[in-house]
C-alpha cells in the first residue's frame, strides 16, 4: 500500500525517497554542524558531572512536559497547550519513524499493513491529531486574535503553526483516501474509516482515489523534510537544543555565579559573544521566544530598557552575524556596529538587572539570564566602565568593608547602650548572629538588629556577635560584577569565621545567608547557615519564645527575593506570622514565586536609573491593593525600600512595613 514501491517516470519510488531524505538530512545535518561549530567558540565549562542525575532530571522536565506545566496558572493556561503540541507531535514523529521510515523506506510496510500495532498506533494517533488541532487552533487565537503582550504575532510561528495542522490534516487524509483507494474495510482508525466509508460512498473512481493517495503521502513526506530543514534555520531551534539546554543546566544552588580566578583568566568577564561559555551560548539556541522571562522582569515592567527576551535573541542573532567570521580566524568585533556591549546590548540595560532571578524561575528551558548580565558587568567594571554611583559603592566596600560608606569602627554602634555577645570573649557558642552591613548601619535596618538579638537573648540562645570583626559579605560586590573584591572579602570573612567556633550562623538578610550557605562554598568554607525566619519558627515551636494570644492583625508576606527564589523559603516566615496572627493572612496576587522585587537587588539600591517606574512604586501598590495594616518582610533590602515608599504613599502610618523578627518582639507574652 505504501507509495515509496511504486515506479516514477521510469524512477523507483525507493530512490526518490532516498534522495529527497538525503538532501533533507544533508542540509540538516549541514546546519547543526554549524551550530555546533560556534558553540565551541564559547569558553570551556564542565557541565558533564553527575550525567545520571542530569538525565533523569531532563527526562522529567522535557517529557512530561513539567517545565512547562509548572508555570500554568489560571490566567495563563498556554503550558497546558504546548504540552499537547509536544506529545501529540512526539507521537506522530514516532509514527513518522516506523511508518514512513521503516514501512516505507526499508520496505517493510507489508508486515505493519493491517497489523494490530499499525490499526492500534494509528487510532492513537487520531486521537492525538484531534488534540494537536485543537492545540493549533488555541496557539493561533491566542497569538493573531487575544494576544497577551508577552507574545508576538510572528511570521514565523506562524509558519510553524500552518506546518504543524496541514501535517495533521494530510494524516487524516491520506488514511482516509489510502483505506477508499484500496477498499479497506475497518472501523479503527475512527477518523481515517470513517472519512474512507464517506470516500467509497461518493462517485469518485478508484483510480482518482489511488492517484490522490498517493500524492498526499508524497506531499506529506516533502513536508515532514521540509520541517527538518527549516527547524535548525528558524526561532524554533529551542526543538533542538532546549532538551541539551536542560540536560546540560546549573546543578550549583540558584543564581551561583562562576567563580573565576583574576589572576589568571585571559579575560574578566564578557565583552565578546566567545568570551561566554559553551553552555551560555547554548542557552540563546534554546529560547522558545514564550515571553515568561520578560513577562515576570520587574525591569521590562517598570519600563526599563532591559528585557531579558530581547538581551538571548539579541546575542543569538549576534552570534550567528558574527560566527562564521569568528571561525574563519577573523575579528569581527573590530568592525563598526558588531561590538556586544554597547552595539547589542547597552550598558544601560546590563545595569538595569535587580538579580532578583524571577526570569529563570519562569524559564521553562532553563536558560540562565542573569549570568550573562553579571558576565558583562564584571567586564564593565574591570575597564572602569561604571557610573559615579556603582563606583562610590564598590570603593567603600573596598576601603571601609561595607557599601555605605562607614567606618569599620561603627559596625557596632546599633547595639550602642546594650550589652551584646561577642564571640572573641566566647570560647565556644552555639549560634554566630551574622548582623550584615544593612543591618549594622542603616538606620531603619538597625531595629531589625536589635529585635533579633532580643529574641536569642529572651530565648537564651547561646550566641554572639563577630562585631568589628565582620565584614560585607561581597554580595553587593560580586553582583555588581567586582569580582576579585568579592573573592578577598570572602577569603577575609572565611579566615576569621574559621577562628571561632559555633555550631551554626544565624542572619537576618537572605543576601548574607545566600552568600555563606551557597557561594562561599566555592572558596572552599562549609558552614551551616540559618535564616531568621527558621531560626523563629524553630523558637516558637519549641517553646522558647512564648507569645501572646493571636492577635486580628491583617498581615501580607512580601517575599524577598534572595530568600525565595534563590533558596525556596516560603513557608517559614508565613507560618511565623501566622502564630502572630488570627486572621487569615492575605497574599498580594504576586507571591511566592511570582514575587515582584522590591528594586534592590544586584546593586541597584545604590545604582540610580532614571528611566521607568521605580520597582519598590510598583510593588507598594500591590501591597495597596490587598488592603492589609502590616507588610511584613525578611529582608533588610526589602524593609528599606518599601518603608521609603510607605512613608511617602502612606504617611498617615496606614500600611506598616516591618521585619518578622520586629512583629515577634511585638507580639511577645509579658
Amino acid at each position: 500500500m505504501t507509495p515509496v514501491s511504486d515506479i516514477y517516470w521510469h524512477i523507483s519510488g525507493y530512490a526518490i525517497f532516498w534522495i529527497l531524505f538525503a538532501i533533507a538530512f544533508g542540509l540538516f545535518a549541514q546546519r547543526v554542524y554549524f551550530l555546533f561549530r560556534l558553540l565551541r567558540l564559547g569558553r570551556r565549562e564542565e557541565r558533564s558531572q553527575n550525567l545520571g542525575h542530569r538525565i533523569k532530571t531532563m527526562l522529567v522536565e522535557v517529557f512530561p512536559q513539567w517545565c512547562n506545566l509548572k508555570t500554568v496558572t489560571r490566567q495563563d493556561l498556554a503550558g497546558i497547550g504546548h504540552s499537547l503540541l509536544f506529545w501529540g507531535f512526539g507521537l506522530f514523529l514516532i509514527s513518522y519513524i516506523i511508518f514512513i521510515g521503516l514501512g516505507g523506506g526499508f520496505g517493510l510496510s507489508s508486515v505493519l499493513a493491517g497489523s494490530t500495532f499499525e490499526t492500534a498506533y494509528s487510532s492513537i494517533l487520531d486521537i492525538a491529531g484531534l488534540f494537536v488541532c485543537a492545540a493549533i487552533v488555541w496557539a493561533a487565537i491566542r497569538r493573531y486574535i487575544i494576544r497577551p503582550e508577552r507574545l508576538e504575532a510572528s511570521f514565523e510561528a506562524g509558519i510553524i503553526l500552518l506546518l504543524v495542522i496541514t501535517l495533521m490534516v494530510l494524516h487524516f487524509c491520506i488514511e482516509g483516501f489510502g483505506y477508499a483507494a484500496y477498499n479497506i474495510s475497518a472501523s479503527y482508525p475512527p477518523i481515517g474509516a470513517a472519512f474512507a466509508s464517506f470516500l467509497i460512498s461518493t462517485d469518485i473512481s478508484e483510480s482518482t482515489l489511488v492517484a490522490v493517495y498517493k500524492g498526499l503521502w508524497w506531499l506529506h513526506y516533502a513536508i515532514i523534510l521540509g520541517f527538518l530543514v527549516y527547524i535548525p534555520r528558524s526561532k524554533h531551534l529551542h526543538i533542538l537544543a532546549s532538551p541539551f539546554n536542560v540536560l546540560f543546566k546549573s546543578l550549583a544552588p540558584k543564581g551561583a555565579l562562576n567563580l573565576i580566578d583574576p589572576e589568571k583568566a585571559e579575560t574578566i568577564g564578557a565583552s565578546k559573544i566567545q568570551d561566554f561559555t559553551w553552555k551560555q551560548l547554548l542557552d540563546l539556541y534554546a529560547c522558545a521566544v514564550c515571553g515568561r522571562c520578560h513577562a515576570n522582569c520587574p525591569a521590562t515592567l517598570s519600563g526599563k530598557p532591559l528585557n531579558p527576551r530581547e538581551v538571548i535573541l539579541n546575542l543569538k542573532d549576534h552570534l550567528l552575524e558574527v560566527g562564521p567570521q569568528l571561525l574563519k580566524g577573523e575579528t569581527p568585533s573590530a568592525n563598526p556596529g558588531t561590538a556586544m556591549i554597547e552595539d547589542v546590548l547597552t550598558e544601560e540595560v546590563i545595569w538595569n538587572c535587580t538579580t532578583c532571578y524571577a526570569c529563570q524561575e519562569v524559564c521553562p528551558v532553563g536558560i540562565e539570564h542573569t549570568v550573562k548580565l553579571i558576565d558583562m558587568r564584571r567586564n564593565l567594571v574591570e575597564h572602569g566602565r561604571v557610573s559615579p554611583s556603582v563606583a562610590k559603592a564598590l570603593e567603600s566596600v573596598r576601603l571601609l568593608g561595607n557599601p555605605w560608606e562607614q567606618p569599620q569602627s561603627a559596625r557596632l554602634d546599633w547595639a550602642e547602650g546594650r550589652k551584646v555577645n561577642l564571640i572573641q570573649d566566647r570560647e565556644e557558642v552555639d549560634v554566630l548572629y551574622w548582623v550584615g552591613c544593612a543591618g549594622a548601619y542603616d538606620p531603619r535596618s538597625r531595629d531589625i538588629s536589635l529585635a533579633v538579638v532580643s529574641l536569642l537573648e529572651r530565648a537564651g540562645v547561646n550566641y554572639a556577635l563577630l562585631g568589628t570583626e565582620e565584614r560585607c559579605c561581597g554580595d553587593p560586590a560580586r553582583r555588581m560584577g567586582e569580582e576579585g573584591l568579592f573573592q578577598m572579602l570572602a577569603r577575609s570573612n572565611i579566615e576569621v569565621l574559621k577562628k571561632y567556633s559555633f555550631n551554626r550562623i544565624l542572619t537576618h538578610c537572605p543576601h548574607c545567608y545566600n552568600m555563606l550557605k551557597n557561594e562561599y562554598p566555592q572558596l572552599g568554607a562549609q558552614f551551616e547557615v540559618v535564616h531568621h525566619s527558621q531560626f523563629l519558627l524553630e523558637l516558637i515551636h519549641s517553646g522558647k519564645i512564648k507569645l501572646q494570644e493571636r492577635q486580628e492583625l491583617r498581615l501580607t508576606f512580601h517575599d524577598p527575593c534572595y530568600l525565595g527564589r534563590y533558596n525556596d523559603i516560603y513557608d517559614p516566615p508565613r507560618q511565623v506570622l501566622q502564630a502572630i496572627s488570627k486572621a487569615t493572612m492575605i497574599e498580594m496576587r504576586l507571591n511566592k514565586t511570582k514575587a515582584m522585587c522590591c528594586g534592590a537587588g544586584g546593586g541597584q539600591i545604590w545604582i540610580q536609573s532614571e528611566k521607568g517606574r521605580r520597582i519598590e512604586d510598583m510593588r507598594f501598590e500591590q501591597i495597596q491593593e490587598v488592603d492589609a495594616q502590616v507588610v511584613a518582610t525578611a529582608c533588610p533590602y526589602c524593609t528599606i525600600m518599601l518603608d521609603a515608599v510607605a512613608q511617602i504613599k502612606e504617611p498617615t502610618g496606614k500600611i506598616k512595613v516591618m521585619d518578622i523578627a520586629e512583629l515577634v518582639v511585638r507580639a511577645l507574652a509579658q
